[in-house]
């Protein structure tokens, strides 16, 4: 037995590729520990053990090597360090990687060994050496394959086997296995994002992101991480209304067994919207202390009115004004409160009477009856034609395997994607148009309850909400006089209708002719 001066020094090198390996425990200790029965043997001394947690063997820059390697350069050449290691493996899963380590191991002054491989510098030996080094290789590339395969097969069974996006969480489910479930509130959240957006309550890309972030729950990872691609993503993921897509395997919307947020017919509104990229009303400096930045203009030049806060003596008061070079109202100061005031004013005007109402409330619930009557009618309908275009699939996939021309082969894709979107879409409805429809006031209660009184959701004070009431109460931007006050604004339909019944300016019946029907409705049809 040698003196402790006198023992050859180690260090022993231990590896573990997988997260879970490291969050189980298992293999780290394993291998730390025959490298010690195996230092006892050779009566080595120990001096520390590095561990590389979670790290590929294909990768050489690795933490706990470098750390390694440099504790060698720090001591004398004469001390020879020896460095263990449990398997080939351990150092690397491919040739390449393992001949650099092994080339930085001697290079820095130390000598490899194993319990399980004799390192030597004959050629026999290095022949087994490499040989052993690549058999690790091909492990590695066979485990890589298998994983994939499996992700495949189980991607074609209808399951998300990546990282969960936003709205969503892994559950173990029975029968499922781990699979995809709503985690509210963010999936309600980015369910009212996915909806604003395809219905145009939300005018751009940057609306939605505006709101996601305004959400204090949603923002909780930070409201930095909510960037502007985050959003877009967002918006092109098919699999909020329940259709996988992997392009670099092939599958594109493949019927997931997940719940999904919204409809495929919402998710096509919302690329159609993102391809037509209409311009918005909202603007980058949109904030809650000015709502009406970007829609209300100058009435002398047309031009829209800026605002800001205005230093006073004692404190700081908000304006809007007119900034045109050359506008006679340009820098005049229009105090926030008074032409909010006097939009609020405008909302009241918009309210229609109990009595329009309720006849409003009558036509539409007469054509709620008549749509219902046709719902089969129609559902007969998108079957035909979802057989017609199953057809048509059928003969573009067959000249696609007949095309030689790469290019005619990607146009011939993308009619096939066209056609295929289209067809979920039908599919979709026609299943809809099976079920049991909701009662006429549950269909309607969100919009009903905005038609009867906008300034209601105005009050609210949120930005998102101020910002849809301008989209869905005017069909543009409003112009302002300082003296005069806010000039005739024009509505959006709804509302337009309500004005044009309650003038009698539809030109659909005679006034007179009016009041024995409501009245008589009115009666039969219970309040909303």
């Amino acid at each position: 037995m040698k003196d402790g001066a006198d023992k050859p020094k180690a260090l022993v090198y231990c590896r573990v590729s997988s997260a879970r390996q490291v969050r189980e425990g298992h293999g780290l200790d394993s291998q730390e520990t025959r490298c010690r029965e195996y230092a006892a043997r050779m009566d080595y001394e120990i001096l520390e053990v590095f561990h590389d947690q979670g790290v590929q063997g294909a990768i050489v820059d690795r933490p706990a090597m470098q750390a390694m390697l440099a504790f060698i350069r720090g001591h004398s050449r004469r001390d020879r360090f020896v460095v263990l290691i449990d398997d080939i493996s351990r150092l690397a899963r491919g040739l390449e990687t393992h001949l650099k380590l092994r080339s930085a191991i001697m290079t820095a002054g130390a000598r490899l060994e194993s319990p399980s491989v004799e390192f030597g510098s004959d050629p026999d030996s290095i022949l087994v050496e490499n040989l052993l080094a690549s058999v690790s290789q091909h492990q590695r590339q066979k485990n890589a394959e298998q994983v994939v395969n499996r992700m495949r097969a189980r991607v074609m069974n209808g399951y998300w086997v990546f990282s969960p996006p936003a709205g969503y969480r892994y559950e173990k489910v029975a029968g499922h296995g781990k699979m995809l479930v709503r985690d509210d509130p963010d999936a309600s959240i980015v369910c009212e994002a996915l909806e604003g957006y395809a219905s145009g309550r939300f005018g751009s890309v940057s609306e939605v992101q505006r709101f996601l972030r305004s959400d204090s729950g949603f923002a909780r990872g930070g409201r930095r991480g909510i960037n502007f691609n985050f959003v877009k993503e967002l918006l092109e993921r098919s699999l909020y209304a329940g259709y996988i897509d992997v392009s670099k395997w092939g599958i594109k919307l493949h019927p997931g067994k997940h719940e999904p947020l919204i409809t495929f017919d919402t998710w096509l509104r919302i690329q159609q919207r993102l391809v037509d990229k209409a311009p918005a009303l909202a603007r980058k400096d949109l904030n809650e202390d000015f709502p009406l930045r970007g829609f209300v203009v100058c009435g002398c030049c047309n031009k829209p009115m800026t605002a800001a806060w205005a230093r006073g003596r004692s404190a700081e008061y908000p304006y809007y004004w007119c900034r045109t070079d050359g506008c006679p109202e340009s820098g005049k100061s229009i105090r926030r409160n008074d032409i909010e005031q006097e939009f609020e004013d405008l909302l009241q005007e918009l309210r229609p009477s109990e009595d329009l109402f309720h006849l409003l409330g009558d036509m539409l619930g007469e054509a709620w009856k008549e749509r219902q009557a046709t719902t089969k009618r129609a559902v007969a309908d998108i079957r035909s034609e979802i057989t017609q275009i199953e057809r048509k699939i059928e003969q573009l996939v067959e000249r696609i395997l007949a095309a030689d021309s790469p290019a005619l082969v990607a146009a011939y894709e993308k009619e096939v994607r066209k056609m295929e979107e289209r067809r979920i879409a039908l599919s979709e409805r026609a299943r809809s148009g099976t079920r049991p429809t909701k009662t006429f006031d549950e269909a309607v209660r969100t919009a009903w309850d905005f038609l009867e009184n906008p300034r209601k959701l105005w009050a609210s004070g949120r930005l998102v909400d101020r910002r849809m009431v301008l989209q869905l109460t005017f069909g543009g931007r409003a112009a302002y006089d300082r003296n005069q006050g806010f000039r005739t604004a024009i509505p959006t339909l709804p509302f337009s209708v309500l004005a044009g019944i309650r003038t009698g300016d539809l030109g659909l019946v005679e006034p007179r002719g009016i009041e024995p029907l409501t009245s008589a409705l009115r009666t039969q049809r219970s309040p909303i």
